[in-house]
């Protein structure tokens, strides 16, 4: 960073030149794979396909035995309606369907006139058997599905408790997050953010956590719990860093194998003070936040001097020191993880926010990080390799 404060040239511009037309730069917009509403329309039509199946091949099942010799027989399509239905429908559907394929069986054995051969029977019986376990298997999935929805809730109340959504609007700022976890079904893994207000400003912090699964929540949980504490407390954000510092010190001292030893925490600290028009950052190990000027104009804001992460302060010793940049009306501090900037395409390259965003103005953070959560969704085929959290704080 320049004392000045001044931004730095991104993709050829610098203040006052003519904006381009917001979009990828100046350069084509790359095609991306089928996804947003592409994708959703091929699903809504896919779900559709489903529901329709059963009616589909009882409708198939009822022409073939009409336009067949007597003794050809659709069994498997009508023992397959059921089966269909019991996933998909509600009890009562299935039930329906069942009741329908066995009267289908029924009436067009007494028009060939079969219906008292040994095979014609038999036939019927299968058909009615499946029928029933049909209605059984859809009361074993509606089941598990009300025990997958009682679990989706608890996992939403959890991460509201240990994440919980930001006010958009803190100390005159404009304040919107995102969180979007690598793993299908999940809602907080090993990324973390926090906004708190404190007397000497507005205290950010947006980290990633060593590791997976449950250890790495719970260490989100010592982080986001320590500065909230460190925030309304300690009088300077280098103070904050090094309380986050001895609670997860205290944290791998507790636990037991591998993460006693390696357990750390990438994290970038940012402070706004009130009525200041700058932003204080100390980086500990983590990705540069990025500073949107109100023209489209884009600066990152590396550290002077590299750190270690949180949580490794026994290797070395190295004081924390807050780094100061201008942060003027109309612009944004967007601070992520490196989900953001390790997604990768199909052909294995990174995806890179500070060409993605150079050249773009967005009037809220809210519309900023959707935005980018689309983009990077698209970057990536819709499916991300890791977790990523994102934050961004606009001054008026």
């Amino acid at each position: 960073m320049d004392d000045e404060g001044a931004p730095a040239r991104a993709g050829g511009r610098l203040p006052g030149d003519p904006v381009p037309d917001p979009g990828l730069g100046d350069r084509p917009a790359p095609v991306p794979p089928a996804t947003g509403p592409a994708r959703r329309w091929r699903t809504s039509y896919g779900r559709t396909f489903v529901r329709l199946l059963p009616v589909l091949l009882i409708v198939v099942a009822i022409l073939y035995d009409i336009f067949t010799p007597r003794y050809f027989t659709a069994g498997p399509l009508y023992t397959a309606a059921p089966l269909v239905a019991a996933p998909v429908y509600s009890r009562r559907g299935t039930a329906l369907t069942g009741v329908a394929v066995v009267a289908a069986v029924i009436g067009l054995q007494l028009g060939k006139g079969v219906i008292h051969y040994v095979d014609s029977l038999t036939e019927l019986i299968t058909i009615a058997t499946v029928a029933v376990l049909a209605v059984l298997v859809n009361g074993f999935v509606r089941r598990t599905g009300e025990r997958l929805v009682s679990v989706r809730e608890i996992a939403e109340a959890a991460q509201r408790a240990v994440l919980p959504e930001p006010a958009e609007r803190i100390g005159g700022f404009e304040i919107a997050a995102c969180y979007e976890a690598a793993q299908a079904d999940a809602f907080i893994g090993g990324d973390l953010y926090a906004v708190q207000d404190s007397s000497r400003g507005i205290r950010l912090i947006v980290g990633d956590v060593r590791g997976k699964g449950m250890g790495a929540v719970a260490a989100v949980a010592v982080v986001i719990g320590a500065f909230r504490e460190a925030a309304e407390q300690e009088a300077t954000l280098e103070a904050v860093a090094q309380r986050l510092e001895r609670a997860l010190a205290r944290e791998g001292a507790r636990r037991d194998g591998l993460d006693a030893f390696e357990g750390f925490t990438t994290a970038v600290l940012a402070e706004l003070p009130h009525g200041d028009g700058t932003v204080r950052i100390v980086n500990r190990g983590h990705p540069p936040p990025l500073l949107l000027y109100a023209d489209g104009t884009l600066r990152p804001l590396p550290a002077r001097e590299s750190a270690l992460p949180l949580g490794m302060g026994e290797l070395g010793v190295w004081p924390d020191r807050a780094e100061e940049a201008a942060f003027p009306g109309g612009a944004t501090l967007l601070l992520y993880t490196d989900g953001l900037s390790e997604a990768r395409d199909a052909r294995g390259e990174f995806y890179d926010p500070h060409t993605r965003l150079a050249g773009r103005v967005f009037r809220h953070p809210t519309e900023l990080l959707e935005t980018l959560a689309d983009d990077v969704r698209r970057h990536s085929g819709g499916g991300m390799a890791d977790d990523m959290a994102l934050l961004a704080v606009r001054r008026p």
